[in-house]
């Protein structure tokens, strides 16, 4: 499997992502796209946490992202997520993308969110409370499938 990104030039990265239907969740083809994002994010050169499908060229709503408030900091992925709720604290960090390389920028975040997504490959409706750094993770690849890239966001870009 080869490593892809699309880079921010893309007019897919700024396209709104659609909602995959219940044939698509339970496809093969679905799998084989959970394992390109999967082996792209987590490949040694791109040092990811997260991964939308547009960043791989496919405008859908799905994207993976490492848990790091869970046992292990698995990778697990989202179908037609949303972000419902923003609270907890404001807090600005640093936040880079595999589509936008070499830069760096300032974001202000929630620390705390409420996600819907719709199981794969079930499509069973599912919800959860997302704290600290995985809500970071969480907003930042939503924002993918809606279209704006971190850098829309940033207070500063600066060079890595």
């Amino acid at each position: 499997m080869t490593v892809m990104v699309i880079e921010r030039d893309s007019a897919i990265l700024r396209a709104m992502s659609r909602e995959l239907g219940a044939e698509e969740l339970a496809s093969p083809e679905l799998r084989t796209l959970l394992d390109k994002m999967l082996y792209t994010v987590q490949d040694p050169s791109q040092d990811g946490v997260g991964i939308a499908a547009p960043q791989v060229g496919i405008s859908r709503r799905i994207i993976c992202v490492q848990r790091f408030d869970k046992e292990g900091e698995p990778f697990e992925c989202y179908a037609n997520i949303r972000i419902d709720t923003l609270g907890g604290e404001l807090r600005q960090g640093p936040e880079g993308c595999l589509s936008v390389p070499g830069l760096r920028g300032l974001v202000t975040r929630h620390s705390r969110i409420g996600i819907s997504y719709a199981d794969i490959p079930s499509g069973e409706p599912r919800s959860e409370t997302v704290e600290g750094f995985t809500a970071v993770i969480f907003q930042h690849e939503c924002d993918h499938l809606d279209g704006i890239l971190y850098i829309d966001k940033a207070d500063s870009v600066y060079t890595e």
